[in-house]
């Protein structure tokens, strides 16, 4: 048991009740994580993710808050800290991506657009690093997309947040790394998720991820799964990536190269 990587840490993990953020929950208890988990609104999912992370023996609080509301994400972290102890790794995963054109997106959703996907990441780092600086240790990681490098149509909201959190992560490691916190950015690619969200989704209608065509794509000729960004937020939770900060991760099976 004493090789298990993130024993005696302790995790926040957003967007926590399925898919990537269910598969990072997992992943951090399996190496000996206590978790915080975050979802909105769905408590069921989340509390099976809990007892399965349970299972590997560790402390699990979960917490049902909107991540677009700073009061929330201080009051989730304070909660967090004071059954847990410490939070020595935020993972900034809960994000909205609804795809349309500019002139039919509406101020409001640009603005919940922002909130839930960057703004968010700044009420928990805020909320976190104070913590961290006294414990001289942290990770701070962000779930990114691939809009973040090369953009795509009819995704003015999602790309402005994603692109602005990558901003966020390279000022946090430059601001933190003199107090031994490391900030940084996993970029997935296509991943094999359920979309529950199908109007967020209208290209996929003619052209799905999983399609010949987009597969012929990706150079590794798969789509990526929920356990792929896992391992990646594993390393770069644990002391293996202790000289990596300000820098992102590509998970995208080769399909975005340079």
């Amino acid at each position: 048991m004493n090789d298990l990587k993130l024993r005696g840490r302790t995790a926040l993990v957003t967007g926590a009740s399925r898919n990537i953020g269910r598969a990072i929950a997992l992943a951090f208890a399996a190496e000996g994580a206590d978790l915080v988990l975050n979802t909105r609104a769905n408590a069921e999912e989340l509390e099976a993710v809990a007892a399965e992370c349970r299972k590997a023996g560790v402390r699990v609080v979960t917490v049902l808050a909107d991540v677009a509301d700073a009061t929330a994400c201080e009051a989730m972290v304070r909660r967090g800290l004071a059954e847990l102890g410490a939070i020595d790794v935020l993972v900034c995963n809960a994000a909205i991506r609804p795809h349309k054109a500019v002139t039919d997106t509406p101020v409001d959703e640009w603005d919940r657009v922002l909130a839930v996907d960057l703004s968010s990441a700044f009420y928990l780092a805020r909320a976190v690093v104070p913590a961290m600086k006294e414990h001289r240790r942290g990770s701070i990681i962000a779930i990114g997309g691939q809009s973040s490098v090369t953009s795509r149509a009819n995704t003015a909201a999602v790309t402005a947040a994603k692109t602005g959190l990558l901003g966020l992560v390279r000022a946090l490691a430059a601001e933190l790394g003199p107090f031994g916190i490391r900030a940084n950015m996993v970029m997935p690619g296509f991943i094999d998720t359920e979309r529950r969200y199908a109007e967020w989704y209208p290209e996929f209608h003619k052209s799905p991820p999983g399609s010949p065509d987009e597969l012929a794509k990706i150079p590794l000729r798969r789509l990526g799964r929920p356990e792929d960004i896992a391992d990646a937020c594993v390393f770069l939770a644990t002391d293996a990536s202790a000289y990596v900060t300000g820098d992102s991760i590509r998970v995208m099976g080769g399909r975005v190269i340079g």
